[in-house]
This record gives C-alpha cells, sequence and structure tokens, in this order.
C-alpha cells in the first residue's frame, strides 16, 4: 500500500513540474484515499494544498494545508501554503500569524518576507479604513436618531448606509455599532424613503455574510419583516422580498461550506433559521392582512427556495415539508376568486404565481408514493370545498382545479375526472353570472390541454364555446370562449394536415384576437387572454404571416411584455417561437415516411409557409418592430411567471434572430447581449443551450468587447465552454470552439478566464475529432491559448503528446489545419526555446514537414515555417545544423532573396536564419547566398 501511496505521489509530483495542475490533484487525492501513514498523509495534503492554490480555490487550500499542520505544526512548506490562502480568502489577522512563523524559522526567504510585508501594509491600510468608516458610521447613526433634524438630512444619512453597508468594512461597523436595533426602527417608520433604505442596509449586512445573517434573523425576526413585505406599498414589499432572498442565499451557501461566515464564526446549523423563515411565509399566503403584492412576494420566495436546484440533489425535505405544512394553505390561496367580493387581496398574477409554485412541488418529488400523496391531499381540498353547500364553495374547488391545470397538470386532470366537476364546469359556461360563467370558461380552456381532453371537449364543448363567443355581451366572456376555441382548433399543433376546423376558420379567430389585443379600451387581463389565443394559433403559417404584417398588433404585444401584467409572459414568447419557427423540428426519415404511408399511418406535413425564406422575412419585420426590446425587458422580468420554460421560448426566439450575421449587431444593440447572459444560466437545460450557441454566434462576428462591455465579457466563457459537451451538436461544437478562440485572442485575463473555467482539456479533445472542421477550430482556440504561460507549460509533459501532435498536424492537407497548429508551433518554440530540442523526437518526418512548410503556396505558412526555423537555429547550435545539412539551406536562401510575393516578413526573416547559420560557422556568405562551410 505505501508503495502504492508513493507511487501515486511521485506521479502527482510529475503532474505538478509538467504544468496539469488537475492531473496532480488527482493523483494526490487517490494517495490519500489509500494512505494510512499520518506522515505520508501530511505530505500528500501539502502537496494537494499547492494544486488548488494554483486552481484558485483557496478555501480547500486552506483546509488542506492546515490537515497538514494538524499531523505536522513544523511543516513550514504547508503553513506558507495556508498563509497564501488565508491571504487569499481575506481574512490578513490568520495569515500575518502564519507568514510571522514562516520568517522566524527561515528569516532569509525572500518568500516568505515579501508575504510577510505585503500583508502588513494591507492590515494597516484596513485600520486606517475602518476608522474612518467607523467615524462617518458614527455620524451617519447620530442623523438618524436626532428626532430633530430635519426629514431631508435624515434620508440622506439613511441612503449614506445604503451606501457604507455595500462595502465589507462599513457593513461591519454598521453591525458592531448595534445598527440593527436602528434599522428595525426605521422598518416601523411612516416615511417610505426611511423603510425602503433600511431594507437596503440590511441587504447589504446579509449579502454573502452567514453569521451576520444568523444574528439579524434571530434579533428582527420574520414576523416584522413579513409584516413588511405583506404591507401595501409595492415598492417597499419588493425590497423587503430582496432582502429575504439574500438572508436565505446567505443561509443555504452557508451550509454549503465548511467554515460559514468570512469571520470563521462557529455557528450552529442555519436549518432551523431555515424552516421558521419559510413557516413565516407560507403563513402569510392565507392571511386577510397581507396585500396582493405581499402575497405574491411570498410565493416568489417559496418557488425560489423550496425545491431543489437540481434533481441530482437526493435531498427533498424541505419540498415535502412544505407540502405537509403548507400545502392546504397554497391551494386556499389557488381557489380565491378575487371578483367574489371578500375574498384574500390578490393581483392578476396570484393565480399564475401559484400555479408555478404548485408545479415546482410537484416535480420536485422522487417517487409515486410522495406524487400520490400530492394528488390525495389536492383531491380531498377540492371535494370537500365541492361538497359543500353553496355556489361560492364549489366555486372555490373548480378555480382550485383551473389553477392545477395550469401547473401541474396531471393532478389537475385527475381532480377534473372526479364525479361532478366536469358536468358543474359545462352547467356553469351557461350560467347568467359573469364571475361564475368566467371560472367556468377559463377550466374549461386549461382542460384542453391534453389531446384527449381536447378531443373530448372538441365532441362535447366546442358549440358551447361558440355560442358564448358569438351571444355573450360580455367581452371578458367573448375573449376566454374565443381562447377555448383557438386551443381547439390548434390541436394539431405544426401538421399542416391535422385541422379541426373548417378552412379559413382558424384565420378569422386570430384576426378577432388581434382586434382584441390593440383594443387599449380592454382591461389587460382580457388582452392577455388574445395573447394566450394568438400562442395557440401561431402554429399555423397562415396566422404567423398575418400577424407579424400587422403592425399594430405587434406593437400592442410587445406593450404588453413591458407591461405589469407577468401572466402575459409565456404566451408572448410562445408566440415567437412560432412565428420565428424556433422549435425543435424532426424531419422525418423518407424511408419510415414511405413504410408509413403504405401502412396508411398518419404522416405529418410541414405548411409551405413555414419553408426558410419565409421564415427568415418574418424575422426581418419583427427585428423592424422591435421585438429584440421587448425580450430584454421579459428577462429582467422578476417574477414566478417567468419560469424556466419561458426563459427558453426567449432563448430560442433570441438564437432564431442572430442566425443571420448581419442581424447581430442590431440584436447586440438593442441589449441582446446583456439578456443572453442570464439566460444562458438560469434556464431549462435545452434554454441554456440556446442561450449560450447564440452568445456563440454573437462572439465569432463580433467585437466581444464591444459587444459585451466591462467585466460582462468574462461572464460570456463559462456558457460558451458549457457548449463542448457530447450532449451539444457538432455545430454546437464548432461555433463555442470559435467564439473562445476570438476571446482567448483578445488578453491574458480572459485567458485565465477559459483556463479556470477547464476549457484546456476540452479543447485538446475536439483536436482529435475526426470532423476537420472542428479539429481546425480547436487547434485554432490552442494557438490563442498557448499564449499564457501555463497552458505552454503543458507541452513539456513527458508523458503526454501534445507537441507531437501539433507537428503532425503542420503536415496535413488541410490548410486550416496546417495554419492553426504552425502557428501555435511558431508561438510554442518562440515562447519556450526548451521545447526546440524536443521536436526531433516527436517525429522522424519533422524536418519534411518544415520544409514542406516553406515550400508552400500560401504566404502564411511559408511565414510560420521561417519563424519555426529561426527559433529552432535559435535555441539550439545542434538544430541549426541539421536544417543547414537538409535542403532547408537552398529554400532558406531562395526565400531571403524575397520574390514579389515574399516581400517583407518572409524575407527578413529567412535572412535572420541564414545570418545565424553564419554566425555559427555552419555557412559562409557568396554573394547573398548563404554556401556550407567546409569542415
Amino acid at each position: 500500500m505505501s508503495q502504492d501511496t508513493s507511487a501515486l505521489r511521485e506521479e502527482g509530483n510529475n503532474f505538478f513540474k509538467g504544468g496539469d495542475i488537475q492531473g496532480a490533484l488527482s493523483c494526490y487525492t487517490k494517495a490519500l484515499k489509500l494512505s494510512d501513514n499520518q506522515s505520508e498523509s501530511a505530505i500528500l495534503y501539502r502537496n494537494r494544498a499547492a494544486c488548488y492554490l494554483k486552481l484558485e480555490d483557496f478555501s480547500k487550500a486552506e483546509a488542506d494545508a492546515s490537515k497538514a499542520l494538524d499531523s505536522d505544526p513544523g511543516d513550514i512548506k504547508a503553513r506558507f501554503r495556508r498563509a497564501q490562502a488565508l491571504h487569499k480568502l481575506g481574512r490578513l489577522d490568520q495569515a500575518f500569524l502564519d507568514a510571522q512563523k514562516c520568517a522566524q524559522i527561515e528569516p532569509k526567504n525572500k518568500a516568505f518576507q515579501e508575504l510577510l510585508r505585503t500583508l502588513g501594509a494591507q492590515i494597516q491600510q484596513k485600520a486606517v479604513q475602518l476608522s474612518s468608516t467607523d467615524a462617518r458610521v458614527q455620524q451617519m447613526f447620530k442623523l438618524l436618531t436626532d428626532n430633530t433634524a430635519q426629514l431631508s438630512d435624515r434620508q440622506k444619512a439613511a441612503q449614506n448606509l445604503v451606501v457604507l453597508a455595500r462595502d465589507d468594512a462599513g457593513a461591519e461597523q454598521i453591525f458592531r455599532n448595534d445598527g440593527v436595533k436602528l434599522l428595525q426602527k426605521l422598518l416601523g417608520s411612516s416615511h417610505e424613503d426611511l423603510v425602503l433604505s433600511a431594507l437596503r442596509t440590511l441587504v447589504g449586512l446579509c449579502t454573502g455574510h452567514q453569521s451576520r445573517t444568523m444574528a439579524i434573523v434571530n434579533e428582527l425576526g420574520m414576523e416584522q419583516l413579513c409584516g413588511v413585505m405583506g404591507s401595501g406599498a409595492s415598492g417597499v414589499s419588493l425590497a423587503a422580498c430582496h432582502l429575504l432572498q439574500v438572508m436565505f442565499e446567505a443561509l443555504t451557501e452557508g451550509m454549503k461550506k465548511e467554515v460559514r461566515g468570512k469571520d470563521e464564526a462557529i455557528l450552529p446549523e442555519p436549518s432551523r433559521e431555515l424552516r421558521s423563515m419559510l413557516r413565516q411565509l407560507i403563513d402569510m399566503l392565507p392571511a386577510f392582512s397581507v396585500s396582493g403584492a405581499g402575497r405574491d412576494s411570498a410565493i416568489n420566495l417559496l418557488v425560489k427556495q423550496v425545491p431543489r436546484k437540481s434533481q441530482k440533489h437526493p435531498d427533498n425535505s424541505l419540498t415535502l415539508w412544505v407540502i405537509d405544512q403548507g400545502l392546504k394553505k397554497i391551494l386556499e390561496v389557488a381557489g380565491t376568486v378575487p371578483e367574489m367580493g371578500e375574498g384574500l387581496p390578490l393581483t392578476d398574477n396570484t393565480p399564475m404565481s401559484c400555479s408555478v409554485l404548485l408545479n415546482k412541488l410537484y416535480d420536485d418529488l422522487k417517487c409515486d408514493s410522495e406524487r400520490e400523496n400530492f394528488n390525495r391531499l389536492c383531491e380531498e381540498y377540492v371535494k370537500y370545498h365541492f361538497g359543500c353547500p353553496g355556489l361560492e364553495s364549489k366555486l372555490r374547488a373548480i378555480q382550485t382545479v383551473s389553477v392545477l391545470l395550469q401547473g401541474p397538470s396531471d393532478v389537475g386532470n385527475r381532480a377534473l375526472e372526479m364525479s361532478g366537476i366536469m358536468d358543474a364546469v359545462i352547467s356553469l359556461c351557461a350560467s347568467e353570472n359573469i364571475v361564475h360563467q368566467q371560472v367556468a370558461v377559463e377550466t374549461l380552456i386549461h382542460a384542453a390541454g391534453k389531446a384527449k381532453r381536447a378531443s373530448f371537449i372538441t365532441a362535447n364543448g366546442v358549440a358551447l364555446l361558440k355560442d358564448l363567443y358569438k351571444k355573450s355581451e360580455n367581452d371578458r366572456i367573448r375573449v376566454r370562449a374565443l381562447v377555448g376555441l383557438c386551443k381547439l382548433g390548434s390541436a394539431g399543433g405544426t401538421d399542416f394536415s391535422m385541422k379541426q376546423f373548417a378552412e379559413g376558420s382558424t384565420l378569422k379567430l386570430a384576426k378577432q384576437c388581434r382586434k382584441w389585443l390593440c383594443n387599449e379600451a380592454l382591461p389587460p387581463n382580457s388582452r392577455r387572454w388574445a395573447m394566450e389565443g394568438l400562442a395557440y394559433l401561431t402554429f399555423d403559417a397562415d396566422v404567423k404571416e398575418d400577424l407579424v404584417e400587422d403592425k399594430n398588433a405587434l406593437q400592442a404585444m410587445f406593450q404588453l411584455a413591458k407591461s405589469e401584467d407577468k401572466t402575459v409572459l409565456f404566451a408572448i414568447g410562445s408566440t415567437l417561437v412560432n412565428c420565428t419557427n424556433s422549435y425543435d423540428i424532426e424531419k422525418p426519415d423518407p424511408q419510415m415516411v414511405e413504410l408509413a404511408k403504405y401502412a396508411k399511418q398518419h404522416v405529418p406535413e410541414e405548411h409551405p409557409k413555414d419553408a426558410q425564406s419565409f421564415v427568415e422575412k418574418r424575422l426581418v419585420k419583427l427585428l423592424e418592430a422591435g421585438v429584440v426590446s421587448a425580450l430584454v425587458c421579459m428577462v429582467k422580468q422578476e417574477s414566478p411567471a417567468m419560469t424556466d420554460s419561458c426563459r427558453e421560448c426567449i432563448a430560442r426566439v433570441f438564437l432564431a434572430l442572430v442566425e443571420r450575421q448581419e442581424d447581430r449587431g442590431t440584436v447586440v444593440a438593442q441589449g441582446g447581449g446583456k439578456a443572453l447572459i442570464p439566460l444562458a444560466s438560469e434556464s431549462t437545460d435545452m434554454g441554456k443551450i440556446k442561450a449560450a450557441q447564440a452568445l456563440a454566434k454573437i462572439t465569432i462576428t463580433s467585437n466581444p468587447e464591444i459587444a459585451f462591455p466591462g467585466e460582462r465579457v468574462y461572464e460570456v466563457v463559462r456558457p460558451l465552454v458549457s457548449l463542448l459537451a457530447l450532449d451539444c451538436s457538432s455545430l454546437q461544437n464548432f461555433e463555442a470552439l470559435m467564439a473562445l478562440t476570438n476571446l482567448a485572442g483578445i488578453s491574458e485575463r480572459l485567458r485565465q478566464k477559459i483556463i479556470k473555467e477547464k476549457a484546456v482539456p476540452k479543447v485538446e479533445g475536439y483536436m482529435f475529432e475526426e470532423h476537420e472542421l472542428i479539429r481546425a477550430a480547436a487547434t485554432e482556440c490552442m494557438c490563442n491559448l498557448v499564449l499564457s504561460t501555463e497552458v505552454q507549460k503543458l507541452y513539456f509533459a513527458t508523458d503526454s503528446d501534445r507537441l507531437k501532435l501539433v507537428v503532425l498536424y503542420c503536415g496535413e492537407d488541410d490548410e486550416r489545419l496546417r495554419k492553426a497548429a504552425s502557428g501555435t508551433l511558431a508561438m510554442l518554440t518562440a515562447e519556450q526555446p526548451e521545447l526546440c530540442g524536443r521536436i526531433p523526437g516527436t517525429t522522424s518526418h519533422w524536418l519534411e514537414i518544415l520544409q514542406a512548410l516553406l515550400l508552400s503556396d500560401s504566404k502564411d505558412l511559408r511565414h510560420r515555417g521561417v519563424v519555426i526555423a529561426l527559433n529552432l537555429m535559435q535555441a539550439e547550435r545542434s538544430l541549426a545544423e541539421k536544417l543547414m545539412e537538409s535542403e532547408a539551406l537552398e529554400i532558406l536562401s531562395v526565400l531571403a532573396k524575397g520574390s514579389e510575393a515574399d516581400q517583407g516578413p518572409v524575407a527578413s526573416t529567412a535572412q535572420r536564419c541564414l545570418e545565424k547559420a553564419m554566425e555559427y560557422g555552419l555557412i559562409r556568405s557568396n554573394d547573398g547566398e548563404g554556401t556550407r562551410a567546409k569542415s
């Protein structure tokens, strides 16, 4: 066993020296699992700490160095590495103590002394900053507690606290000077500006700091914070919601870290505080004292905090706890019909927010028994209210089913199939009461989502919906009945051969939808239903064509996208996906089509107006109408209605809009580039890929520093690297490599970001691809990445064929690949002359490959060839001898003379090669030509 660990440690050391940090890390980790010797483990921990320092994972570096010191407190290397990690983590005092001990043991060590000086200066600077900040904090406190001071002065002081709290030193001073009690008083102020400033200051105190957050939650109490969020003022409610979001993030992130809080305070597990916070949010839902905006904020927080962020995470106990404690309270809100009078205060967005929350909870369940329990609780609630005497109770049951159908539709369908529910819906559609009709028609529309349900309603409900549409005197009912007809009329999707209604009926329905959409006299809620109708009808290409030709309808749609009504977002996203044909289209296998026809099976048909030429014209018209600014506004919306599916729709539309190179500048100029970055990290898996591909297309053809100004360009790297995956298409791989090539050529900082995102091994993998375009793109990317010393060092590893591959690619037939490979080799041999001596060992044909470059018809290849030759000759005399003994001498002599095609760098570099050979005494000058010197 000890031999295995020693071998792994030695292998790790070799990897580390060769610059392969990931390889070294893997070896040390394997060795630690095998090691049963304490002193050997200490060395391995110390070595692994060095790897983590290189990878900039300073928390793990500090942890491993501490483990090494636990075994051997006198290990000076481990102590120095811990000091470096602590320095980077901002724990200056602890770093100083470690560096001081190192300097005491080895006073002459320059690295120790340098770190000690740096830390001393930074600690002194921090002390000055703290004393200055402390004085400012005290001044603000004095003004805020002075009731005789003018309101404007107190407001300025409160604003200054917000600014101070954004800086860690200021936040710490506010917290230590009992600032939380002062902020608690401000939260009770009658002046909205003071309340907002108090909330924003608390955001600064809590951001990224678990220990402060736990103290603030316990001191203020969730009841007060939820009370502020539930107040009538929408601005205050949103600010309080943001504060609670920051608190949740600080507590949950802290649970993932070994050390919680920047000050390394020893803290209890924050799960108790989290449960307490969630319980308060659940209790807010059915409370009459809570405003509609406050209720929406509570639902929004539950949507973000309760379900698992990834299905790979095994623990869904928080979801199960919320279902157990709060599902009936969520259904209380879902079943509320605002128009009935004495119900809970709701906004237009509340029912949709409830649907999203219920869907998220249901999707987070792991097994059939958990899903069955969810179904049972929902059915019990619906059954109880449907069985109660009085029409209001039955309406509550039907409204609950309607909300479930928009969320976890399987649960909604099961509830709808309960005895008497569907009959009651149909009969209420004929009610003379507008509110009853409205609830019933909406339920009928949501029920038509599944094919079997749609066919049932087509048979039984179409006549009823047509009757309501034609005879109702209320536009709210007419527009909803119209949407029901639209939904049933689009049941065939994009299949041209499957139409539910007679020819022309769909176009008539769409025309009426556009008319209502443009009617500003209608309430936004009714216009939203017109948008829903178009979302279904735009499966038909004739409807798409009519819509993009109607400029007024497009403007009305884009205004709705920017409005307060968030429930319309998915309908707009779906409509735009349909108009741009950015949904996934699977082209059937021609042989399978023939077989299907032979077997008399249905074969889907494409509408003639869904051809690419029509789609391109529609895209141009949407761009001219201002679709980009509407999409940008949609991305900024903070609402449960902005679901991952909605984000995927927006990402698909953006990808369609940047398909043509000439349109990319327009998309970027209107903010599309900025909007795509969050879509690449917050969406469905497919949505993230589509957004990343759109970013890649923009990065390939635009200057990335203009398209993504400032720090934003660094945020583009991770989405692009995510496209270098096996489950992405070859086109996506290719475009990601092209985009990364562009970024890698800009600056060392961007190259470091690409390296940090672990892109280098992926790029190397694609250099072996069979597809010649992908192989060339990967080599081009590597050509720019080798400008970084860290990547150059990878080519020193003796156990890899990196250098050999580059040399061999210089001799390939594909000119693009040869240019990329020879460029990489020219850069490597210039920056790392020690590599030159290894080139003859890569292949016996190295000289022929170099000569072929020098003789190439391409001026670019000849230039790369003479640069490589010069680098080799400058590196070692023996290499110069080999070159001068070959045909390279004659080729260089010809190139040095410089034909018309080779005037400039090729001729001058070739001349420098000959001069170097003369300097070595290998050749002598003969009227400007080089001839071999006689021994």
